[in-house]
């Protein structure tokens, strides 16, 4: 039976003997245990099952995106343990997050394997620390501190150093860094230096702010969790007798995500294994992101010098993705330089083709954001569930716009890793700040040399820490930075729409676009940075913003940096299993110079363009193309007041078609009849009512008075699938009906 369209087919369920293997990202949730050790087998690929029983000496498997890694290491563990090989409680699997955690259990009792051990780095010290620290130390474990951040605070203060509290979280980072990075406070600016490491304070600030810190934890007898790995390291290093106690309990070793690995960690894993090789690493150079935090590929890439006679094996088959997307992953990859691009795998799709990638340029970010919220709202028409669909961006603050255009659209959305634009602490403060400005008008000094809208904003905002110059490095600065950015250029566009405009009118502007970006907490659309993507996978992924500046974003300098950043890339690329998109924008802002370049990343990808000194892309040396040439947003004639023929740029004003300062000719009492008779229908399907229609979209009904189906599609804001399931019942409230409750609600999901 073929899928609805827009659907992409799932993973074929023969096993591979059978010319498939069973699904490796989609499982039953009550599978049935598998019957004996070689059951366990069944359904794995050639590698995989060359994993699984690779239960002898070091092993080193480099598994790609999608390609089954979770699956073909329990399979291991479960092989071993099923056929009598390791005893399920001499055996440590890690990974880096709670969740990775939990699914590998699962799936290990799943497969018959209960009571092996799977927990993360830290999890699995704690227990050790907590255990052996009486006979070690003595009377009972310090304390753990849960946050750090207050203690850092207190630090800063006794060296008389002031930090906002944006800076207070970095300082804390970077004081994390150094301790997985096993450095010390006194040796800190010197390996700043060294490592070219972008710190968000002076060099020395900070090692005096860390040396303080860890006086602190001292004089307070507490830990933080970086110190549970370094005692445990310490423990194990001065006590031969726990050390051996630990290695007789745990004989055998699994790593997850080897490449995030960080020094610390690395050395308390060659504690634990002493002089044995009983380990097996999993890992993929290709994925390393998070060099930012300590994580170093390194030790996967060195895995055969320190352990010459490991079997390694490599992990291809690429279960997740459609060939066309696959072949971009492999494109992107193929023009990488440094070491871990020397080591990267050639993905081969074993799923049947879909379609294209979509390559789109837009004339600004506005319509790049309107552009693929209406791509959204036919994927979803065409029967992709809203939450496997995701738009991925580099920085958290692209999500703003993205927020009000799927809002304006009716389509529900969720956030992962970050709050909502408005609701960030900085927004907030920025919004209160303007709001006392502008309460005060001429009488707050701020404003005393400060001519026009967006000179106020940025005087005001001055004050909460924007500045003409973004901070060096990233962080929560440089998050910050970026929020403020956003509402300087916010008020920068709204002074070129409106010339004029008062900081007070900005303000009111502000207040119903955070009402409109209210949005309801259900299964939605994912929003999220490609950092915070990892690890999840969608049908469809819209990879947005994709400019020179953004991605590679502006502050990766090196080599390396940029490197990292087309890793990053290439993890977004490799989260669609069926539908891709990749847009850019060619301004920032409506009207505005078009400036803006394509990401570098892209060259050889995107129809029409050239890669510049391409190594041989993995692949075969193909290049991925789109269906036809670049889609362009369609050139229509400026949009024009329907009273006073000015031009628009306001998207308010021309939904309204009319300048907002222009006389309004709207049936004051159809406006609010149609306000009631959302509300209902809001309450009705349980979403916020600017699902429903915006206030905008119901003035400019109640302004035209539609008396067809056909003008009141002519409106802007209602579309094809509000036109579908709303319509009835608005031409009969236009044409002074009563409506029942209910009406025109063909479909009751949204």
């Amino acid at each position: 039976m073929r899928p609805p369209c827009g659907q992409p087919p799932r993973p074929p369920l023969p096993t591979w003997q059978h010319g498939g293997v069973t699904a490796a990202t989609h499982s039953s949730l009550f599978p049935q245990v598998p019957e004996s050790a070689d059951a366990v087998l069944d359904g794995l690929d050639p590698e995989q099952r060359e994993v699984a029983m690779a239960l002898h000496g070091p092993v080193c498997v480099l598994a790609g995106a999608g390609t089954g890694k979770t699956r073909a290491i329990t399979h291991r563990i479960a092989y071993g343990v099923r056929a009598g090989i390791l005893q399920p409680a001499s055996v440590l699997a890690v990974t880096f997050t709670n969740r990775a955690a939990g699914e590998m259990r699962g799936r290990l009792r799943q497969l018959g394997a209960g009571g092996v051990q799977a927990r993360t780095f830290h999890s699995a010290a704690l227990r050790q620390l907590q255990y052996f620290w009486p006979k070690a130390v003595g009377g009972d474990l310090p304390r753990l501190l849960e946050r750090k951040v207050q203690l850092v605070a207190e630090a800063a203060a006794r060296c008389r150093i002031r930090l906002d509290r944006n800076e207070l979280r970095d300082v804390t980072s970077e004081i994390e860094w150094s301790k997985v990075t096993q450095t010390v406070p006194a040796d800190y600016p010197a390996v700043v230096a060294k490592t070219q490491r972008d710190a968000p304070r002076d060099p020395a600030e900070i090692s005096q702010i860390y040396a303080m810190y860890e006086q602190l934890k001292r004089d307070r007898s507490v830990i933080d969790f970086e110190d549970v790995l370094l005692l445990t390291v310490a423990i194990l290093q001065d006590r031969h007798d726990i050390a051996d106690h630990v290695r007789r309990q745990y004989q055998h070793f699994v790593v997850d995500e080897y490449q995030d690995v960080s020094p610390l960690q690395q050395r308390l894993l060659d504690l634990w294994l002493g002089d044995r090789d009983t380990l097996c690493v999993v890992g993929d150079a290709s994925q390393t992101i998070y060099s930012f935090t300590g994580a170093t590929p390194d030790h996967l890439l060195n895995f055969r010098t320190r352990h010459p006679n490991a079997t390694v094996v490599k992990l291809v088959r690429d279960y997740r993705s459609t060939p066309q997307v696959v072949h971009l992953a492999n494109g992107l990859l193929g023009q990488a330089r440094g070491r871990a691009a020397e080591h990267r795998l050639e993905l081969v799709s074993q799923r049947e083709p879909g379609p294209d990638p979509v390559y789109t340029e837009y004339a600004d970010e506005p319509a790049e954001a309107e552009g693929t919220a209406r791509r959204i709202r036919d994927l979803i028409a065409a029967g992709v569930p809203a939450g496997e669909i995701a738009v991925l961006y580099r920085v958290n603050s692209q999500s703003e716009v993205y927020e009000q255009a799927l809002a304006d659209a009716g389509v529900p959305y969720q956030l992962r890793g970050a709050e909502r634009f408005f609701e960030r602490a900085e927004v907030r403060e920025a919004g209160i700040a303007l709001r006392g400005a502008a309460r005060a008008g001429g009488n707050d000094s701020l404003l005393d040399d400060a001519e026009g809208l967006p000179a106020e904003v940025r005087a005001v905002l001055s004050t909460k820490g924007w500045t003409t110059e973004p901070p060096a490095g990233s962080g929560a600065v440089r998050d910050r930075w970026e929020s403020l950015a956003a509402l300087v250029r916010l008020a920068e566009d709204f002074e070129q729409a409106k010339p004029g405009a008062t900081l007070s009118d900005l303000v009111a502007e502000l207040d119903e676009r955070a009402a409109a970006q209210h949005a309801p907490t259900v299964q939605g659309v994912t929003l999220a940075s490609l950092h915070s993507a990892k690890g999840l996978e969608w049908d469809a992924v819209f990879l947005v913003g994709l400019n020179e500046g953004m991605m590679p974003i502006t502050y990766a300098k090196t080599d390396e940096q940029i490197e990292e950043e087309r890793r990053l890339l290439y993890v977004g690329v490799t989260r669609a299993r069926f539908h891709l998109s990749l847009s850019w924008s060619l301004s920032r802002s409506p009207g505005g110079r078009a400036g803006r370049r394509p990401s570098q990343f892209l060259n050889g990808l995107r129809p029409g363009s050239v890669a510049l000194g391409t190594r041989g892309a993995a692949g075969g040396g193909g290049i991925e193309r789109g269906p036809g040439p670049v889609v362009k947003r369609g050139r229509r004639g400026p949009a024009r007041c329907r009273v006073c023929g000015k031009t628009l740029t306001d998207a308010g004003e021309m939904k309204l078609m009319r300048c907002d300062d222009c006389p309004s000719d709207m049936d004051e009492a159809l406006y609010e009849r149609l306000r009631d008779w959302r509300a209902v229908r809001a309450k009705e399907i349980g979403q916020p009512a600017y699902c429903v229609f915006t206030d905008k979209t119901l003035m400019a009904i109640a302004e035209a008075v539609p008396g067809s189906a056909g003008e009141l599609a002519g409106i802007s804001g209602v579309g094809a699938r509000k036109l579908d399931r709303f319509g009835t019942a608005v031409l009969a409230i236009c044409a002074g009906e009563t409506v029942e409750e209910g009406l025109g609600d063909a479909v009751d999901e949204v």
